[in-house]
């Protein structure tokens, strides 16, 4: 009621003083407005003015001219107006100024932010992952064509999310300064971008690489600016649809290096392999800005799980980061790479579990963000992994020809050659650090015939057991169906002995 006694007060002194001796009303009657309490304010401490004295000032910043010059007296629906937008400024955080002439250094900054430069980089990376897995030869205008292709899809369906969450991004402290926010470059410039983007994304990939490619990369346009942008106030499913999206990318790196082989096993443990990752990584940083999705409105699981103080995020984050670490023991079973890529797995998972137990037990901030800084690195290293140990790199290397490649001077030039040899070198010095490498050389120094081929390697010891079992029960099957069909020999001659006899 106070508030809005001085309001009327402060109008009636306006329109009564026209346009003289204003400022003087202005300064005595805003140091009663300021003395009022704080009920409108926004809140964390961004401005100390009562929304009531920013609809006064405002109110009288208008009429607060010169004695010669008079502006029409403002009306309640102007105040009206006013005390909106004030208000949902406010709630945002404090107003960024627009920048109504951006210079070509602000438009490249905007064209890198409108593309999520950082994120398409990472999506890059991922897509050279799937396309060096393949092994060689390697086609180096496909590999570029494919990473071209990938990145320019990426940032298309990036700028066209910004443009669909403008008015959230608005809300939120994280996302506030980006371009479409501040002004730098209006939407239509934007969906300009994302439009040119996306067609020559598309484009490079159709004429570069293979259809197969090419619609991967359009489909992940539409998936992450449709319906993950869609899903994403809405339910929290979208966090899956979202992990979709990022495991696409060393799909499509596969399938450019193959000539379109979607279906292999090494295409789907990548895929499998970036979409468990993404869990861990997205659920620890939107625990950390929880707040800040709240306040955009966005339906992620660590925001309607503040009540329970993170049950549901950390129970996610210890399941997917348990699934994850299946990935090297499941790979070297299927035969897709050499057993030491599970052993070695081992060390990088047992921190990674490390770190997501951590959270569990203690739901803070700093321990959601060892999570996510683990993620970073987990990563590229488990990936470099997986390409030391693939089989499809594996058998050039130790073939018998090795040295007469090694040899061709074309060979030698060739950058194929040099990161097989790199290989090479780093098996080689992971060999002398292997435990059943060491006993295989014990073994063979006490005479025991051992050979270096003789693993004691428990992965590997692992696998030829169950193999052994296989074969054991593939020619027990084969004995039994023999045995039935002789038997079924004999009846049928029965029979037909004693049919003649009738």
């Amino acid at each position: 009621p106070r508030n809005r006694r001085t309001m009327a007060v402060g109008q009636l002194f306006l329109r009564r003083s026209g346009g003289g001796g204003v400022s003087a009303t202005v300064r005595t009657l805003g140091l009663v407005v300021r003395r009022l309490p704080d009920t409108g304010s926004r809140r964390q401490g961004h401005g100390t003015y009562p929304c009531s004295a920013v609809r006064f000032l405002s109110l009288s910043s208008d009429t607060t001219t010169s004695t010669n010059e008079k502006k029409p007296l403002r009306t309640d629906a102007h105040v009206a107006a006013a005390t909106t937008t004030t208000v949902t400024t406010a709630s945002a955080g404090p107003q960024l100024p627009l920048s109504t002439n951006p210079t070509p250094s602000e438009y490249v900054t905007a064209t890198l932010e409108l593309s999520k430069a950082r994120l398409s980089a990472l999506v890059v990376v991922t897509t050279v992952a799937g396309f060096l897995t393949a092994g060689g030869p390697v086609s180096y205008p496909t590999m570029a064509a494919a990473c071209a292709g990938t990145a320019l899809c990426s940032s298309s369906a990036s700028a066209l999310n910004q443009i669909f969450e403008m008015e959230r991004d608005r809300k939120m402290k994280r996302t506030r300064h980006r371009p479409l926010v501040r002004g730098v470059v209006t939407p239509r410039t934007a969906a300009a971008l994302a439009a040119t983007t996306g067609l020559g994304g598309a484009t490079i990939l159709a004429l570069g690489t293979d259809p197969i490619t090419a619609s991967l990369g359009v489909g992940n346009i539409a998936l992450y600016a449709g319906l993950y942008t869609y899903m994403k106030p809405r339910s929290e499913l979208n966090t899956w649809v979202g992990a979709v999206v990022g495991a696409i990318p060393p799909v499509m790196g596969w399938t450019a290096a193959t000539g379109g082989s979607l279906m292999d096993l090494e295409a789907a443990l990548l895929g499998g392999t970036l979409f468990l990752w993404q869990f861990p990584h997205f659920f620890a940083l939107s625990w950390m800005h929880r707040t800040d999705y709240a306040r955009g409105g966005f339906q992620m699981v660590p925001v309607n799980d503040v009540e329970t103080n993170g049950d549901r995020t950390a129970a996610l984050i210890n399941r997917y980061t348990w699934y994850m670490s299946t990935i090297p023991v499941v790979s070297s079973v299927l035969g897709a790479t050499s057993s030491m890529f599970a052993v070695e797995g081992v060390a990088l998972n047992a921190y990674a579990l490390y770190v997501a137990k951590k959270f569990d037990k203690d739901r803070t901030n700093a321990n959601a963000r060892k999570v996510f800084l683990t993620s970073l690195w987990y990563l590229p290293c488990l990936m470099t992994l997986f390409i030391l140990h693939s089989r499809r790199w594996k058998e050039p290397i130790d073939g018998e020809d090795r040295d007469a490649a090694a040899a061709d001077t074309k060979m030698e030039n060739d950058i194929v050659a040099i990161l097989r040899r790199r290989v090479s070198h780093v098996r080689n010095a992971g060999r002398e650090l292997c435990l059943h490498e060491v006993l295989a050389i014990a073994d063979e120094e006490k005479g025991n015939n051992a050979s270096n081929t003789d693993s004691k390697c428990p992965v590997a010891l692992g696998k030829s057991k169950v193999t052994e079992v296989a074969e054991a029960g593939a020619t027990a099957a084969s004995a039994v169906a023999s045995g039935a069909a002789a038997t079924a020999t004999v009846a049928t001659t029965a029979a037909g002995g004693v049919e003649s006899g009738k």
